[in-house]
């Protein structure tokens, strides 16, 4: 992750007074760290990853950078797996940065799980520029511009894309 799309994550959690932010792909933790330097300090860091090693390093990271252990819950597992069991309009902000040929589901469970007001940022939407190439694309850039499209003919988010990184693709859950 850029150190652009992390201060831009951190900001949003800021904006939005993140007090429960949800995490598809845990990796290292640099982004969960983002995320908690941008969310209240009573806020908590939902992550789930499918490996068990990247949770422990990142539990490791998040300590080192000096948050509490009641700061982050880790949860080992498939995303698509995990997020049903999460409470319905629960978070203030999820972030997905998983499996590319689950996006347009994170999507789904995403709109499940934000408050009104709430955002979904995905991260690497540009796909090193293969999203606007228009040679023959890999199922998971195929997904990207599915996503795209479907969050910009959206009625229920007002998105943005933001050029940091690879691609912020963020949008806010419109109010009921």
């Amino acid at each position: 992750m850029s150190s652009g799309t992390g201060a831009a994550l951190r900001l949003l959690a800021a904006t939005a007074d993140a007090k429960a932010v949800a995490e598809i792909g845990t990796g290292t933790g640099v982004s969960g760290i983002y995320l908690l330097l941008g969310m209240r300090p009573d806020g908590v860091l939902t992550t789930v990853d499918m490996e068990p090693e990247r949770q422990a390093h990142a539990k490791a990271a998040f300590r080192a950078a000096g948050f509490a252990g009641n700061r982050a819950r880790f949860i080992p597992g498939r995303a698509l797996e995990v997020l049903p069991r999460l409470a319905d309009g629960g978070y203030d902000l999820v972030f997905c940065d998983g499996d590319r040929l689950e996006l347009l589901d994170y999507l789904d469970e995403s709109m499940r799980l934000l408050r009104p007001g709430g955002l979904v940022c995905f991260e690497g939407v540009f796909a090193d520029g293969r999203t606007v190439d228009s040679a023959a694309q890999p199922a998971e850039v195929q997904r990207i511009r599915e996503l795209l499209r479907t969050v910009r003919e959206s009625r229920e988010l007002l998105p943005t894309l933001l050029p940091v990184g690879d691609g912020l693709l963020c949008a806010v859950r419109r109010g009921a």
